[in-house]
């Protein structure tokens, strides 16, 4: 079974009025869909937009956060070194 990368789905068939199916999916990405099988993903300009708001964290951020969760994630750590 195939993951879908997002909620919002249209079939070919539907592509026949791109318009209808990009204001459905309310400016999120939509996965195209042939025989039940993705075949690809409709990316409107909107969301690219959005995704220039995201940045990768730095590494102190990272380790930052490693330290913060620390005593939440110990016991996992412990627990699957046994493993």
């Amino acid at each position: 079974m195939t993951r879908l990368l997002t909620n919002h789905i249209a079939t070919i068939t539907e592509l026949r009025e791109p318009h209808k199916v990009l204001e459905r999916a309310g400016g999120k990405p939509v996965a195209i869909l042939k025989n039940s099988a993705v075949v690809a993903y409709l990316v409107p300009q909107e969301a690219v937009e959005q995704m220039d708001e995201h940045r990768v964290a730095t590494m102190d951020e990272v380790m930052e956060s490693l330290a913060r969760r620390r005593e939440v994630n110990q016991p996992v750590l412990d627990y699957l070194k046994d493993k």
